[in-house]
């Protein structure tokens, strides 16, 4: 005889409030506690503590928890396990237990009515049906609806590992980025895109950059033209976690640049700024990758008439300053004076400092020049100098003088 899939958890769900205690009979109690009454999570509640999360799970939530039963812990290797219940894992530990834990009180019915599951992780929990099967994160269903007092536990037999590697590390993993990567690390964003985040990548496939202008990729490669670069790459990252539908239901989302991106249905895709997205919702440790076919360029930023400005007067050191300082006199430059409130007295130049560089070039007139318009109104110049025998490095933003 056929048991519906519904039936054969409602069974198990009876057997285990049974051993917990029976509605009416025992008031409802918070997660943390039932789950130690139970006497089957022993595991669980040892890693909780570990990763200081009982106070959370004792909060008033309300929270939907995924229990994994000792027995799914005993399917890890013990010397991992034993691992992340050290404390200096315990925020790779505390990633690990709030991947099994969604905001709100989902019943059953309630998780089966949806393909996904957004969880405290940050990243999103899989939910298939085939047949009498359903799995959640790759873990299967053993019993439903413990009801707490703050939530409600469903029971699975596996425990579920969130994505751990970082967007870089996904797309080293992946093999088709290899351009992407390239141009990071030449704009020095490898260290944002591995950091804490959350960011959304709509990241460009080797494929994509090869479409550029011959010459264009190993153009922006160039030191001189790392702002441009870094301009055109932030343009591919929107800060927070968006997921191909919420980027459908807001239409839209603001770029690290500032300028928006759109996203829409084209012949049944979901295309940005018209480029199609052809592999959505790779999750990472710090954020999530779309993968589109082309290369998307930042609109020009709009700036007032006049002339691109830092706010600083320079000329070239004398020979005998120049001899004095041992540098390069037709590679350097000494600042005479500041424009009061400028960008470059703002940021904290000083008069009579020996500017070395701008952005990665020799400090020259016409350098500055090429380091402003990469910048544009209201970037910023990287410019190295000397103070006092000291290197130091400012980022000085560029303004507009209409004189």
């Amino acid at each position: 005889m056929h048991i519906p899939f519904t039936s054969k958890l409602t069974a198990l769900t009876a057997t285990l409030t049974v051993a917990i205690g029976a509605p009416g009979v025992t008031a409802q109690q918070d997660i943390v506690t039932t789950a130690v009454k139970a006497g089957n999570f022993e595991t669980l509640v040892t890693a909780v503590k570990a990763a200081k999360l009982v106070s959370t799970l004792q909060g008033d939530g309300p929270f939907t928890v995924f229990a994994p039963t000792d027995a799914a812990f005993a399917k890890l290797d013990q010397h991992v396990l034993g691992g992340l219940l050290k404390r200096k894992n315990r925020g790779t530990l505390s990633g690990i237990l709030t991947f099994h834990v969604v905001p709100g009180k989902l019943a059953a019915n309630d998780v089966l009515g949806r393909t996904s599951l957004d969880t405290v992780n940050g990243q999103r929990l899989p939910v298939v049906m085939d047949g009498d099967t359903v799995t959640v994160g790759g873990a299967g269903l053993v019993a439903t609806d413990i009801r707490c007092s703050n939530g409600i536990i469903h029971v699975i037999d596996t425990v579920m590992m969130p994505a751990s590697d970082t967007i870089p590390a996904i797309a080293k993993a992946a093999g088709s980025f290899q351009t992407l990567l390239a141009a990071a690390k030449a704009a020095k964003l490898v260290d944002t895109l591995s950091g804490k985040g959350p960011l959304t990548v709509l990241a460009p496939t080797d494929d994509a950059f090869a479409q550029l202008p011959k010459g264009t990729v190993k153009n922006l490669l160039r030191p001189e033209n790392r702002r441009q670069l870094a301009r055109i790459l932030s343009y591919h990252v929107v800060p927070g976690r968006i997921y191909a539908d919420q980027a459908i239901t807001a239409g839209a989302a603001k770029t690290a640049t500032g300028d928006p991106v759109r996203f829409s249905i084209a012949g049944g895709r979901l295309q940005v700024e018209g480029t199609n997205i052809v592999g959505t919702d790779i999750d990472a440790k710090n954020g999530v990758v779309h993968v589109i076919d082309r290369v998307l360029m930042p609109p020009k930023p709009a700036r007032p008439a006049g002339r691109l400005v830092i706010g600083v007067n320079i000329e070239r050191p004398s020979s005998a300053l120049a001899a004095q300082l041992g540098i390069d006199r037709n590679k350097t430059l000494l600042v005479t004076g500041l424009t009061k409130g400028g960008g470059a007295e703002r940021a904290g130049l000083k008069r009579y400092d020996i500017l070395t560089g701008f952005d990665g070039m020799p400090a020259t007139d016409a350098n500055l020049s090429k380091a402003k318009e990469a910048a544009g109104y209201e970037g910023k110049v990287e410019v190295n100098l000397i103070r006092r025998g000291k290197h130091r490095d400012l980022e000085i933003p560029v303004g507009v003088s209409k004189h």
